[in-house]
């Protein structure tokens, strides 16, 4: 996951819909079902998904009335946690 990519998902959120990710989400995954796509193309896809479902759960802090900076520092706080378990 990388951060600035979250950061940028969670303004577009903010700036249109949280449907539009949703729905992209959707449409990455199905295409993760194509046999032909080789692992890296698969290891692309699963970041992209992995920042999308990540700038969710920032919104949804944000939402919850979580500075927008202090939901990303928690967010990539519980990632950081849950790689070093």
């Amino acid at each position: 996951m990388k951060l600035p990519v979250i950061k940028h998902l969670t303004q577009f959120i903010e700036d249109n819909d949280e449907d539009y990710i949703i729905e992209t989400i959707e449409t990455l995954e199905n295409l993760t079902e194509v046999p032909s796509l080789k692992d890296e193309e698969l290891d692309v896809i699963g970041e992209l998904i992995s920042n999308m479902y990540g700038a969710i759960e920032v919104h949804k802090m944000v939402k919850d009335g979580t500075s927008k900076k202090e939901a990303l520092n928690t967010f990539m706080s519980r990632v950081l946690g849950s790689i070093d378990k």
